[in-house]
């Protein structure tokens, strides 16, 4: 039986964890502990602290801001 393929942001995550060599739970933990709440200030911080490209910035924010939204 074939597995689903995860859908909207969680799709970055498997290249977002090879890419910066965290997990996404790691950088979930980080953006908790920045005590950022807003979509684009989480975004510009994981871009200018983290030098995080900005579809995976993207992708990491929007699943933070809504984890019920999308299957993993």
């Amino acid at each position: 039986m074939a597995t689903a393929k995860p859908q909207g942001p969680a799709s970055y995550f498997p290249s977002i964890e090879a890419k910066y060599g965290r997990t996404v739970d790691d950088w979930f933990t980080a953006m908790t502990a920045a005590g950022i709440t807003g979509h684009k200030d989480l975004v510009n911080w994981l871009k200018t602290e983290h030098e995080m490209g900005h579809g995976h910035a993207t992708a990491l924010a929007q699943f933070h801001l809504n984890p019920g939204k999308w299957e993993c």
